[in-house]
């Protein structure tokens, strides 16, 4: 379930982590999938039996954009700002896969809040996102994410 918080109250909860999203699956349709609509059909995303005598992964592993594509939707499952008619994805500053992410893994989304500065007719919130694969020992991505939610 989301929290819910107000947009103007964002900025009192700058260096929490204020949510945590629900768990996403991302299996193998979902990556081919995602391989047809950015056509990056590399074998390491889609040739199981290639994977299991080749990649050092042995199997089929997600695309980094594909996990980087769900922030929105991690961030939908995690958090209702109130009193936002809009929210713009404004970009990213910085962002790494410091791991794999197999074919068939869960994964979900911490937000810790960065910081909130006003724009006109709103805010700019800066996210540290953290993306875990269920039962993993590293994230998958970390990434720091700005997104202009307006009033």
């Amino acid at each position: 379930m989301a929290t819910a918080i107000a947009l103007d109250a964002l900025p009192a909860h700058i260096g929490s982590e204020v949510a945590v999203s629900d768990w996403f699956e991302v299996g193998q349709e979902r990556i081919a999938t995602f391989a047809d609509a950015t056509d990056d059909h590399q074998w390491i995303h889609l040739d199981p039996e290639r994977c299991r005598r080749e990649s050092p992964f042995g199997q089929t592993v997600a695309h980094g954009f594909l996990t980087l594509s769900l922030l929105p939707a991690m961030l939908a499952s995690a958090l209702a700002i109130q009193g936002m008619r809009m929210g713009v994805n404004y970009g990213l500053n910085k962002v790494r896969f410091p791991s794999a992410l197999p074919a068939g893994s869960r994964v979900r989304g911490r937000w810790l809040l960065r910081g909130a500065d006003p724009v006109a007719g709103g805010w700019q919130l800066t996210w540290d996102v953290t993306i875990e694969a269920e039962g993993a020992a590293k994230p998958v991505c970390v990434a720091e994410f700005l997104i202009r939610c307006y009033a």
